[in-house]
């Protein structure tokens, strides 16, 4: 009896310890709720970012100049016909004086007094969209989402898509993504109210082109050494599939084909005889053959228009060389 009385009190002190008091419930039960419940203080959402290439000029030379002379791209150019940023490439000073920092201070409080800490921020204050790689699904998505979101934060300022693509294609020709990625964009862009001026500042290749021939008329821009090409759609790989499936394939690329024909058609003036013609091979214009071609409407010359602006006209060169014009002649 007293042996089982001894082993009862064994068993039950251990017990009694390892259970916890009502106060380390209460406390136990507080910490769990703190660690389980959202904190809206403290989350930080994670912001999508876009694929970017690293080796892209276009974005080398912003980022440069957004290191080097920020208040140069806070304060964009005042000439209508220069769509931002692009000033860039044809000042040879970049750094700002001290008084044009004077004068760039601004007390609006919406505006940052320093560029954002990424380019594609930087970007996107400046109301551009900047397509620098192939239309993968992630490109188009991103790019859809910023011109949904620039139109619902003004839907009077215009909207500057800048691009070096090669469309739905890489470098080598090969397909990384369907022909539905550029007519996303290009849907997209014909819904907004907002003006587009595009701008080519490397290669528009492809459905590329199309968005570049998409924009609002007077308004679509070319850098001097850019190129544009068209091309007919291809055929993706088709791997191990049947033969149906292969036919099947082939039959919505010559469809995305006669679609796209109809596009660049509407968008550069051309009969769809022409475009169809010159796509059957690859079709490469420099900037003055894409104005000539109405894929364009303006090629970015450095200071070109100001120089011949500054042009005197000829009588007042005659009047100044001291020729006098005789009536009857």
């Amino acid at each position: 009896m007293i042996v089982g009385t001894m082993m009862a009190a064994n068993v039950r002190v251990p017990m009694l310890l390892s259970s916890p008091s009502p106060s380390s419930t209460r406390r136990g039960c507080r910490n769990l709720r703190t660690s389980c419940s959202f904190n809206a203080a403290t989350y930080k959402p994670k912001i999508p970012m876009p694929p970017l290439n690293p080796n892209d000029p276009f974005l080398s030379k912003l980022a440069s100049v957004a290191a080097s002379s920020p208040q140069t791209l806070l304060n964009p150019s005042s000439n209508k016909d220069m769509p931002p940023y692009l000033d860039i490439f044809d000042s040879p000073n970049l750094m700002a004086t001290p008084a044009q920092v004077e004068r760039s201070v601004s007390y609006n409080e919406h505006r940052p007094r320093r560029p954002p800490p990424d380019l594609p921020s930087l970007l996107l204050h400046g109301r551009i969209i900047y397509i620098g790689m192939p239309l993968v699904p992630a490109v188009t998505e991103l790019v859809v989402a910023e011109l949904m979101y620039l139109q619902y934060m003004d839907p009077k300022e215009p909207i500057y898509i800048y691009i070096n693509s090669t469309g739905t294609t890489r470098d080598d020709g090969e397909t990384v993504g369907m022909e539905t990625e550029g007519f996303a964009i290009y849907d997209a862009m014909m819904q907004l109210k907002n003006e587009i001026h595009t701008v080519a500042v490397g290669a528009a290749i492809g459905q590329a082109c199309l968005l570049l021939s998409a924009g609002t008329p007077g308004r679509r821009f070319m850098m001097p050494h850019a190129k544009a090409m068209i091309q007919q759609p291809r055929v993706p790989s088709s791997g191990l599939m049947p033969a149906s499936d292969v036919l099947i394939r082939a039959k919505e690329v010559i469809i995305n084909r006669d679609i796209l024909v109809k596009l660049l058609a509407k968008h550069t003036g051309n009969s769809e005889e022409t475009v169809a013609s010159v796509m059957k091979r690859p079709y490469y214009m420099d900037s003055t053959k894409a104005k000539e071609f109405g894929v364009i409407d303006k090629i970015l010359w450095r200071g070109q228009e100001k120089v011949m602006a500054d042009v005197a006209a000829p009588e007042d060169w005659d009047k100044g060389a001291g020729i006098k014009v005789v009536d009857g002649f």
